[in-house]
């Protein structure tokens, strides 16, 4: 099942009393195993073993669920963050989030190192801790702001209740797109978007 590019991913099969097959090492194994082959930079595939359908995706949610239950006060994803995901769900501009997520997730994984280690001999371990926060703050406003430039508010559920919405940056206005124009118009601002994300990644 595992072909164009995917032969090289381990092969894990969902049975349906929910049990995982690691099929390399021929074990059954949980969604904690799972994490810690994603730590460990390993790549894998889930498929449904009676459908063979590519569960992946859901399976990963699974994990990302499991692990936020069990971090107490060290959720790694901020509350009003979840809120803006979901409001992009059924809002026009929802397919533009995927790639945005991963173009700043990319940008943080490549720069982590370097700031992690940094940090650490100038300041120590808790100093690091709290940069670290600071800087997923500031990502998260960030992503907040920029789609914003394009849906003008807060998607189709409309802002936060007791919240005043902020306004879009004046150097860039919602676009209405109707026309040739107007498409022109939004390639422009998608790009002054790219450029300042590009700035806040080499900050």
């Amino acid at each position: 099942m595992a072909e164009n590019g995917r032969a090289h991913q381990t092969v894990i099969k969902k049975y349906a009393n929910r049990r995982l097959y690691h099929t390399g090492t021929s074990t059954y194994v949980t969604l904690e195993d799972l994490a810690t082959m994603v730590q460990n930079g390993e790549d894998f595939i889930v498929y449904d073993a009676r459908s063979g359908d590519d569960i992946t995706r859901s399976v990963l949610t699974q994990i990302i669920f499991e692990q936020e239950n069990k971090a107490g006060d060290d959720n790694l994803l901020p509350v009003a963050f979840l809120r803006q995901l979901i409001r992009f769900y059924g809002d026009s501009m929802r397919t533009m989030v995927p790639s945005f997520l991963e173009f700043s997730m990319a940008n943080f994984a490549k720069d982590q190192d370097g700031l992690r280690e940094k940090m650490a001999q100038s300041f120590g371990p808790s100093a690091f801790q709290q940069a670290l926060q600071e800087q997923v703050r500031a990502n998260m406003t960030f992503f907040g702001d920029a789609m914003k430039m394009f849906t003008g508010g807060f998607g189709p559920g409309g802002p936060p209740p007791g919240t005043i919405p902020a306004a879009p940056p004046a150097s860039a206005p919602t676009p209405a797109v109707s026309g040739p124009a107007d498409l022109d118009e939004l390639k422009k601002q998608m790009a002054e978007m790219q450029a300042r994300l590009e700035s806040l990644a080499r900050k």
